[in-house]
């Protein structure tokens, strides 16, 4: 499994992301999803949405752990500055 295929999973299956970036490698991913209708839910709503479009590759043990972050485009902006991304 390739970041760039969680990436495209989860950029095909949300609505209103205007960007997802993600890494690892093995079994042992992080994402950072960038959504402003996301970012208005809850952290578990966020989590639930985001493990969804996921869930076969959970089934297959392609990923066995995710990590995720949520940001709306105005924090992502602030984010990217404040960390140099």
């Amino acid at each position: 499994m390739q970041p760039q295929q969680i990436e495209e999973i989860l950029k095909q299956a949300l609505a209103d992301v205007a960007e997802v970036h993600a890494q690892g490698d093995g079994s042992h991913y992080g994402v950072i999803v960038v959504s402003d209708s996301l970012a208005e839910l809850s952290r578990v709503k966020q989590q639930q949405a985001v493990y969804a479009p996921l869930a076969d590759l959970f089934a297959t043990n392609a990923i066995h752990a995710l990590t995720i972050k949520v940001f709306s485009t105005e924090k992502w902006k602030t984010e990217r500055l404040l960390n140099n991304l």
